[in-house]
Order: C-alpha cells, then sequence, then structure tokens
C-alpha cells in the first residue's frame, strides 16, 4: 500500500516535470526566430503566460536553460543515430557507418535551429558545463565503434606515419580508444567526423547553393568516400 505522503510528493514532481519540459520547449521555438545568442527568460516566461520570476526557479539562469536545450538536442540526435546503426547487422562495418552518416543529417535538416545550437558558432559568454560532454559523444562513439571493429578485424588501411607532435595532441581521444588502435586510424576517424559536420553545416548554411544542384547526391557521396578512408567500403 502506497503511503499518503507519497502521493502529493509525486504529483508535485509530475508538474514540475511537464512544466520544466514545456518551458525547454517554448525555449527551442525561440531559436527559430532568435538564435541561441538572443534566447531570454523573460520572452520564454510571456509565451508561457508566467511571470519571469517563476520559470527562474526552474531556470535560474539563461544559461542553465541553454544547457537543457544543449543536451536535449545532442541526446535526441544521440538516439537517431543510435537507432539507426543499431538496426544495421554488426559485421556489415559499411552500412552502420552509412546509417550514422544519413541519420544525422537527417536529423539536422528536419532541425537545423538545434544543429546550429550545438555545432554551430559558440554562444558569446556561455561556458558549456561538464553535464553536456557524455551526450556530446553519443554519435563520435558510434564511429569509435567502428574503427576499433576495422582495426580488430584487420579491415583498416596499413597505417601511415604519424608526427610525434601529432601522436601527443591525440592523448585526450585516446582514453576512449583501446590503445592497440594506431594513430594512423584515430586521424582518418577525426578527419571523416570533419567531413560529416561540415559537409552538413555548409549546407545548412547555404554554402552550397550555386555550387550543387543534388546535395542528397553529394552527401552520399562523401561519405561512401568516407568510407574508403577508414577502410569499410
Amino acid at each position: 500500500m502506497v503511503e499518503p505522503t507519497s502521493a502529493p510528493r509525486t504529483a508535485r514532481a509530475r508538474a514540475r516535470a511537464e512544466l520544466t519540459r514545456e518551458i525547454v520547449d517554448t525555449a527551442r521555438a525561440h531559436l527559430s526566430s532568435d538564435g541561441a545568442a538572443g534566447l531570454s527568460l523573460r520572452a520564454v516566461a510571456r509565451d508561457l503566460g508566467m511571470v519571469s520570476s517563476a520559470v527562474y526557479r526552474y531556470f535560474p539562469s539563461r544559461d542553465e536553460l541553454l544547457t537543457a536545450l544543449i543536451i536535449d538536442a545532442y541526446n535526441s540526435l544521440g538516439e537517431e543515430a543510435e537507432r539507426a546503426e543499431q538496426a544495421v547487422k554488426r559485421s556489415d562495418l559499411h552500412g552502420r557507418w552509412l546509417a550514422i552518416g544519413n541519420s544525422t543529417r537527417t536529423w539536422a535538416l528536419v532541425r537545423p535551429h538545434e544543429w546550429a545550437l550545438i555545432y554551430g558558432s559558440p554562444v558569446p559568454g556561455y561556458q558549456a558545463p561538464q553535464d553536456t560532454i557524455v551526450p556530446a559523444t553519443r554519435v563520435s562513439a558510434l564511429l569509435i565503434g567502428i574503427l576499433v571493429d576495422a582495426h580488430t578485424s584487420g579491415l583498416s588501411p596499413a597505417p601511415l606515419p604519424v608526427p610525434r607532435v601529432v601522436h601527443t595532441s591525440l592523448t585526450p581521444v585516446r582514453q576512449a580508444i583501446p590503445v592497440a588502435v594506431p594513430d594512423d586510424l584515430i586521424i582518418r576517424g577525426l578527419m571523416v567526423w570533419s567531413q560529416l559536420i561540415g559537409t552538413i553545416s555548409l549546407e545548412l548554411n547555404g554554402q552550397f547553393h550555386n555550387v550543387l544542384a543534388d546535395t542528397d547526391a553529394y552527401f552520399e557521396t562523401v561519405i561512401q568516400r568516407c568510407s574508403i578512408d577508414i577502410g569499410i567500403a
């Protein structure tokens, strides 16, 4: 039997969670009109029919609201990419990579303002807290998994020599990758990751206007060639 005191507490928690979600959803809508730098707690409160002091009880600062939006965006993108990649047979490294690339682009085309929030220009004065790190690595972790599997299965290209200074600079990313994976493959992975994010960002920013007649076909070629670079074509 549930104790009587637990029901009101659960109801309050549910109500708080629902209102928190409403605030975040309303703030997300403001990204399209005001951009991340123009996000205002007062404007969000006005749209919700609340006084700004009430919103501050949920998000004491604009930066905390930005953090919630960033974490939501990373998690939404991560879930989309993970779902697509997990639907592919584990031994099909090429198919897994295509699933990651295509699902990432599809998400970005549907939610361009959230893509700009996480992969666009930094918001002046905003410092992302540690809370954003794990969500931010969800998609890149899928690529790392492919790199590790490519190396383990012997599919990765013969490694090229890597300058010592570059070897040292790979120290942070090395924490997420088995030591047996060569520096050259990690560099190839970073190049592929840069091509994925860069190509999508250029498309969303209109940089391919009057350059490409078919961005779908071009993107497919890019990710196909990326798979060659890491030996999984």
